[in-house]
């Protein structure tokens, strides 16, 4: 054995020290021992941690990337297989569980599951000479726009004889035209001997009005009928608040219907400009309303628009029955009576007919019609029954409206800030059909109005206006009484209302 680096005296007969020029042997026994000590020194110095990202292309890289090839082959090579683990075998099925996993596998599909489809008769599967029928039918019909009781009674699966004697029935308790479109008429249809006719009805019940419900029984043989009448609280709805940034939003907010607020405000814009109304301003609106024992409500017409400015003036309008109908009257008993035309805006004049100035032109001319001062967005209502002929922009006029009137007559509204009647529709007195502006030339918010007989302009003040009546005698004294009885219906707003006949519905169905 030899120690590199150096040999001691006594090891193969002699001292040799492997360095360079202490070599005293022969030259090619000298270069082979030198190689052999090179070759030697480089394996001591391999390195099996390659960095593949330096050196790329070299032997050492190359040596490393066949180092990876290897180590990853011999993973994937020693890896174990994918075959399946056998596990536990569950226990066989006994008889009775076959049969009821074979029940619901095609159970469902032999009744006709959700999608209509049946089973073809197998052996396991053959269809019934007789097939069982379901002893009753319950189901709910409805009142349709138009519709009569007895065709309301055979959509439902009513005989065409049995639906006329039900008709006959109930219309000896009840008016018909009472029962309200969309009304639902709960049914009970029962079993029947022949499947060929239809079934006998044996149960029948609807609301025929808000106070009334009717109930039809089968006993004995034969339908009897019972009235079944409902506690109702005919108690009107008053509603107060202030005006805040707008009127019809805070009476909307309170509870008012949507029509009791329009109403109301046709009814105040008679008396006031609309557009005038502040901020700190109170409404007081009543209404018809009715509330059934059985938690239904129902609202109906306005009874009575109060108004309490700010300032100290007050309106209190109230409908009343006066000649042919039923017409705005205020407290004094001062009412509108029913004449030609009907004054668009409740402004006072500041501009009649004739020659005059123009404020913008600056010279003379002819003035067609009468000038009404109005805030700006005062409604214009139409001065009478008629028919819209042109709605739009009409140069020095502005966003004007003419309507057609009978006996050749024309109305013409001009200067609108806004326009809601259309060409060609059926306007009648006292409608809204705009809003009073200052478009087109106008130095200011005013209603232009102007009136034609046969194409030809004619003096407005020729023309009367509606009057205004006032009842007298008895009649004063009705109406004064049902005034103090509308001012002495109790505050209370329609959302409340409905919550407490909820709870008073609720309260009865716990004790039940």
């Amino acid at each position: 054995m030899y120690q590199f680096g150096q040999m001691e005296a006594g090891n193969g007969g002699g001292a040799i020290t492997l360095g360079p020029g202490n070599i005293h042997a022969r030259p090619s026994i000298s270069r082979g021992f030198g190689q052999r000590v090179e070759d030697l020194q480089r394996a001591a110095d391999i390195d099996l941690l390659v960095d593949l990202g330096v050196r790329i292309g070299s032997a050492e890289w190359f040596r490393g990337a066949l180092t990876i090839l290897a180590l990853c082959y011999a993973a994937v090579s020693l890896a174990p297989g994918l075959e399946p683990v056998a596990g536990a075998v569950p226990a066989a099925l006994t008889e009775a569980q076959l049969d009821e996993a074979r029940a619901f596998s095609f159970g469902p599909l032999a009744y006709g599951a959700d999608t209509g489809r049946r089973m073809a008769a197998t052996d396991a599967v053959r269809p019934l000479t007789d097939t069982p029928e379901r002893p009753i039918i319950e189901l709910t019909a409805m009142v349709g726009r138009g519709d009569g009781f007895a065709r309301v009674l055979q959509r439902a699966g009513v005989s065409t004889e049995e639906a006329g004697r039900l008709e006959a029935l109930i219309g000896g308790s009840i008016e018909f035209s009472d029962i309200k479109e969309g009304t639902p008429v709960a049914l009970t249809l029962g079993r029947r001997a022949d499947r060929n006719v239809a079934r006998p009805l044996e149960a029948l019940t609807f609301r025929a009005r808000f106070d009334l419900k009717i109930e039809v029984n089968r006993a004995e043989g034969r339908l009897a009928l019972a009235r079944i009448p409902i506690a109702v609280d005919d108690t009107p709805l008053r509603i107060q608040g202030q005006v805040g940034s707008s009127l019809y939003s805070a009476a909307r907010a309170s509870g008012a219907p949507a029509s009791a607020v329009q109403s109301y405000l046709r009814a105040i814009a008679s008396q006031v400009n609309v557009g005038s109304l502040g901020a700190g301003d109170h409404f007081d609106i009543i209404i018809e309303h009715r509330r059934a024992e059985t938690g239904e409500t129902e609202t109906g017409k306005l009874l009575y628009a109060g108004l309490e400015r700010s300032g100290g003036k007050k309106i209190q309008m109230m409908q009343w029955n006066q000649g042919a109908g039923q017409q705005w009257f205020e407290a004094s008993g001062v009412g509108k009576q029913s004449g030609m035309l009907q004054r668009p805006v409740p402004g006072s004049v500041s501009s009649n007919f004739g020659m005059r100035r123009h404020p913008i032109l600056g010279y003379s001319r002819m003035h067609k019609g009468m000038d009404f001062r109005a805030g700006y967005g005062t409604p214009i209502l139409a001065a009478t029954d008629g028919r819209v002929a042109r709605a739009g922009w009409a140069g020095g006029y502005g966003k004007q409206v003419r309507i057609s009137h009978r006996g050749g007559l024309t109305t013409s509204y001009s200067h609108m800030s806004r326009i809601v009647a259309a060409p060609g529709q059926s306007v009648r007195q006292g409608q809204v059909i705009g809003y009073v502006g200052s478009t087109g030339l106008s130095t200011g918010p005013h209603l232009h109005y102007e009136l034609y007989r046969n194409g030809t302009p004619v003096n407005p003040n020729l023309v009367k206006f509606t009057q205004r009546a006032q009842p007298s005698g008895s009649d004063l004294a009705s109406f004064r009484s049902k005034l103090r009885g509308l001012l002495g219906v109790p505050l209370g707003s329609a959302k409340a209302q409905v919550r407490d006949a909820e709870a008073k519905t609720a309260a009865k169905s716990i004790k039940a």
